[in-house]
């Protein structure tokens, strides 16, 4: 046998058994295809499963967060007989960074416009404390503080505490 043949011999070969591949991924290409967004769905149905109780139980805190932070419950809590103004401002916005920075990582949780929305109340209470204190004259005591705290959030038409609340709820309902 010569060189040339055995070369030829080869390339034949090569030829048909690259063309035997081709034809096997042409006619499997879809099932294999298939196979892998079959896993795929698979992976995220556990995902899903195994995230669903994490993004609940964030919902849940997200809750209890703005409960917490409304200042007829931060009062409630915080209010000591005889309470200089400056020692509850102090406790209040306290509490409420605190629980904030408890609550942070929820927020991978939850859907962005909704922690946008959690985010600024915090930031909207801090400022609602500062702003009354800033109201009271130097010689107030915390019970004047309370009331000025809560004669302002009487005088809001719709609570956003309760709104809050409300959206957070809206945002569980679209889990389902």
């Amino acid at each position: 046998m010569n060189i040339q043949q055995v070369l030829t011999d080869v390339v034949v070969l090569f030829a048909g058994v690259f063309l035997a591949l081709m034809a096997v991924y042409y006619i499997l290409k879809n099932d294999i295809q298939h196979f892998f967004s079959l896993k795929n769905i698979e992976l995220n149905k556990e995902s899903r499963a195994h995230i669903l109780p994490l993004r609940l139980q964030a919902h849940e805190r997200l809750i209890i967060f703005t409960d917490r932070i409304n200042p007829a419950n931060l009062l409630v809590r915080l209010h000591q007989q005889g309470i200089g103004i400056a020692a509850l401002q102090a406790g209040i916005l306290n509490e409420v960074r605190s629980e904030y920075q408890h609550n942070i990582t929820q927020q991978l949780y939850v859907n962005s416009g909704t922690w946008n929305v959690v985010r600024k109340l915090k930031d909207d209470t801090i400022a609602m404390i500062n702003n009354a204190v800033q109201g009271l004259p130097t010689d107030a005591n915390g019970i004047e503080l309370s009331k000025a705290i809560l004669q302002h959030m009487a005088g809001i038409d719709e609570n956003p505490y309760d709104l809050t609340i409300e959206l957070i709820k809206k945002d569980i309902q679209k889990l389902f």
